[in-house]
């Protein structure tokens, strides 16, 4: 997920990237599509609930990892999501809690040589004035806050993520949309548990990296977050956390890639306006969410998830090659990319990389789903 961390396409992109509905059954009832979300929750925005409101999808299940907080505090939010929802049918799997090889000493020992991260997840040190909760960071990954949307009485499965996921994808192949809206650490255990893991998943829709974010809304909450676009245009804080994983993942033998970078997020944001659009409504999910959300944050996961079921809001994309610096020097962790012809063919693939969205279509599509009354 993500604390710090043209227009006029034509039909071309959005059938690449609209997802044909499965085949109809005898009763012409169409089958749903299959998604599972890796990610590492955070309230309720993000892919889960937009994903668990749709009509045409099936959740089968949600992955925790830590990122933006610790996994536990990640699967508290998470089971506390599907009780809002009412979805305590999908199983909420916990997974990795550490990057595979990054720890708090080494990203330390970066900063004296490189410069302050301005936010490092649950190793970012509280604010002057006494922050608290999540966003302030916590000691231990254990020690679970209080959460702003209330605490899950729903337990988390006992299954290992990583294999969860390999197990999910075994039992339907070349069907299931995978969702990353966090590090890419389970799935990156999910490709060495089973080497034929991505080529079996139907398509894999990421959202990190960064490649030249430019502020886009004249805000004061947008202009703070430009200010980390200039010094560090291809920083991202969900490859930052575990940049090796990240490799691992863009190296995967995967049909279709979707990455959603910071780009196309500057031109969204979080509003009192929308939020209290959703007003009418009145569910647990929509009050939750008028209560919950803090304004001013872009809608990062949001977007990802609307690429795929609303495809249409995509105005600008580009094919391109994608990488991520592992080298443990300045870049650590920065987005690499290349137009197919300069690519340098060492095993980074083709990613259709969505540049720009239309907020406006965006968020009626959003305000739809978050309104829907779900009859159980």
């Amino acid at each position: 997920m993500r604390r710090v961390l043209r227009f006029g396409v034509g039909w071309a992109l959005i059938l690449a990237l609209a997802v044909p509905v499965a085949a109809s059954s005898g009763r012409d009832a169409p089958t749903k599509r299959l998604v599972l979300i890796d990610d590492d929750v955070v309230g309720l925005s993000g892919a889960p609930a937009l994903l668990l409101q749709a009509p045409d999808v099936e959740v089968l299940g949600i992955t925790t990892t830590s990122g933006s907080v610790w996994r536990d505090t990640a699967t508290a939010y998470a089971l506390r999501t599907v009780e809002i929802v009412g979805r305590t049918d999908v199983p909420v799997v916990p997974g990795a809690t550490y990057p595979l090889l990054n720890n708090e000493a080494a990203t330390a020992r970066w900063e004296a040589l490189y410069g302050r991260l301005e936010f490092k997840g649950p190793w970012t040190a509280p604010a002057p004035g006494g922050a608290s909760g999540a966003e302030a960071g916590t000691p231990s990954p254990a020690v679970v806050p209080s959460l702003s949307i209330g605490n899950p009485v729903t337990k988390p499965s006992s299954e290992i993520a990583a294999a969860f996921l390999v197990r999910m994808v075994r039992a339907h192949p070349h069907q299931i949309t995978l969702f990353a809206t966090g590090p890419m650490t389970n799935i990156a255990i999910a490709q060495s548990l089973d080497p034929s893991f991505a080529a079996n998943v139907k398509e894999l829709v990421y959202m990190g990296g960064s490649l030249s974010p430019q502020q886009t809304l004249d805000t004061p909450a947008a202009a703070a977050f430009a200010r980390g676009f200039l010094d560090t245009p291809r920083r991202e804080f969900n490859i930052r956390w575990d940049p090796e994983a990240a490799r691992i993942m863009a190296h995967g033998a995967w049909p279709k890639v979707t990455m959603v970078p910071i780009d196309p997020s500057t031109g969204t944001q979080w509003t009192r306006a929308f939020l209290g659009s959703l007003k009418p409504a009145h569910t647990p999910l929509t009050d939750a969410l008028r209560t919950g959300l803090e304004p001013g944050f872009p809608m990062w996961d949001e977007i990802a998830a609307m690429v795929w079921l609303e495809p249409g809001i995509v105005t600008r994309a580009e094919t391109l090659y994608i990488d991520f610096d592992t080298s443990q020097t300045a870049g650590y962790g920065d987005t690499l990319s290349w137009q197919a012809a300069d690519s340098p063919h060492l095993g980074e693939r083709a990613q259709t990389v969505v540049l720009r969205v239309d907020r406006a279509k965006m968020e009626t599509a959003m305000r739809a789903l978050y309104m829907r009354r779900i009859r159980r």
